[in-house]
């Protein structure tokens, strides 16, 4: 049985996220808690949170052997944009997109 969760509107770039989303891909679940958590970037908390509320989820269930569980998909899909405006020269302006994203993790 699969057991997910979801962090939706994540501020947080996609492309930033994906690339932690790659190293935890097929681990145990416990295995990638400690991958994340040696990590200095800011996405790895994020992605932390998910998996332990998967295992929570889990766990909620009555999940028999905990330990077992892998990561067995990993996504992070791109979400809204904010988009702001930077004013620049003669008169002109940019948009500046702020991204999101959402970070899906099934445990099975």
């Amino acid at each position: 049985m699969a057991y997910e969760a979801v962090h939706r509107f994540a501020r947080i770039s996609p492309r930033k996220a994906r690339l932690l989303a790659d190293m935890i891909r097929g681990r145990y679940a416990d295995e990638a808690l400690e991958i994340l958590k040696y990590q200095p970037h800011r996405g790895a908390r994020m992605l932390e949170k998910v998996v332990q509320s998967a295992l929570a989820n889990a766990e909620d269930r009555r999940e028999a052997n905990l330990s077992q569980l892998t990561v067995s998909d990993v996504r992070v899909d791109v979400g809204p944009m904010f988009r702001r405006i930077r004013p620049k020269a003669r008169g002109m302006a940019a948009v500046i997109k702020k991204r999101t994203s959402h970070i899906r993790v099934e445990l099975g």
